[in-house]
């Protein structure tokens, strides 16, 4: 993992700011979703990708029914509910 040697404090409401710079160098716009994720004692951001319930793909995913599911899983939950 590579240090940005920027330091920032947690406000009271347990917030932080990302550095202009930061959010620039790496593309984040407004309302860009960051995946909060825990390593050890570490705590990694990471831009979000929905993922696929079924398969974890997160190429060609879309929102049914409040799940995220690939274009490949429908298909193959097409084919199969043809099959019965």
């Amino acid at each position: 993992m590579k240090s940005t040697g920027l330091v920032r404090k947690v406000d009271s409401l347990g917030r932080i700011v990302l550095p202009i710079e930061l959010r620039r160098g790496l593309e984040l716009e407004e309302k860009d979703s960051l995946e909060i994720c825990v390593d050890g004692d570490d705590i990694v951001l990471r831009r979000y990708q929905p993922a696929c319930v079924f398969c974890s793909s997160t190429k060609d995913v879309f929102v049914y029914d409040g799940r995220n599911i690939c274009r490949s899983c429908v298909e193959a939950l097409d084919k199969a509910s043809k099959e019965e």
